[in-house]
């Protein structure tokens, strides 16, 4: 498991959304150096066209990656919903690239139903969202529906807003994300670095069974949380990192090839 971290986040969200997840992984991972990008038509990145394809997407993103010189060494991928997709194209494509991978909350097309990667229920509260001219309701929206912790609800969304408002991302954008996660079809080849699964029993967006059949599939660890929703990072932080540095002493004990 290297100390070179990259983080990738889900649909239409970015590296601001981290929030204060960051610094905290920081003080858990004091020797790391921890990097974030943003997938194309998001984050700094929201005036670009999003490709409409994950493996399109993932050479943009590792292309950013190499310019930036992040790889020189190998990295960690943290990565959370769509970004987790993302993750899995490349262990697929550039395995070399990677020493290890933690994905939160994803879901692969050739193990998971439609209806679990993106729950039935929500489909009328997107349709919603994507509706809401206010731009401070429709993040509180999206807060409500991927996280737990109703006590944050407010304070995030309104951080979110801020978000939205210097870096907005098109509907378009929105669009082909979309079309990008709903077509991949992933390779079934096990990757032959180590994965962590994470999910939130609580998900309301992605079925929780989609990690178990992941997990199931490929006999990947699975770690769940008993009650945190979509954004685990939002709704237990702590827990996400004591995962990780529980994950880290484990890898770190095992024989070098």
């Amino acid at each position: 498991m290297s100390n070179n971290w990259l983080l990738l986040r889900g649909l239409t969200r970015e590296s601001g959304h981290w929030g204060e997840f960051l610094p905290q992984l920081q003080q858990a991972f004091p020797q790391a150096q921890i990097h974030c990008l943003d997938l194309p038509g998001s984050g700094v990145d929201y005036q670009q066209t999003s490709p409409d394809s994950i493996p399109e997407i993932t050479t943009q993103i590792r292309q950013q990656a190499l310019e930036k010189g992040w790889l020189k060494q190998k990295i960690t991928l943290l990565t959370l919903s769509l970004g987790g997709m993302v993750a899995w194209e490349w262990l697929q494509q550039y395995p070399g690239d990677i020493s290890a991978a933690a994905l939160m909350n994803s879901s692969l097309a050739v193990v998971n139903p439609f209806y679990q990667r993106l729950r039935w229920q929500c489909y009328w509260k997107l349709a919603q969202i994507v509706c809401q001219p206010d731009c401070y309701k429709r993040e509180l929206a999206i807060v409500k529906l991927v996280s737990n912790l109703e006590s944050q609800h407010e304070k995030i969304a309104a951080d979110w807003e801020k978000i939205q408002q210097l870096r907005p991302v098109s509907r378009q954008n929105a669009l082909r994300q979309i079309m990008a996660a709903a077509n991949y079809i992933p390779k079934l080849d096990k990757p032959k670095v180590p994965i962590m699964l994470l999910n939130g029993l609580g998900d309301r967006l992605v079925s929780p069974s989609c990690s178990e059949n992941i997990s199931q599939r490929w006999s990947i660890p699975l770690s769940s949380h008993p009650w945190a929703g979509h954004d685990l990072c939002i709704d237990d932080a702590d827990w996400v990192i004591k995962e990780l540095q529980q994950w880290q002493v484990k890898l770190n004990s095992l024989p070098e090839d």
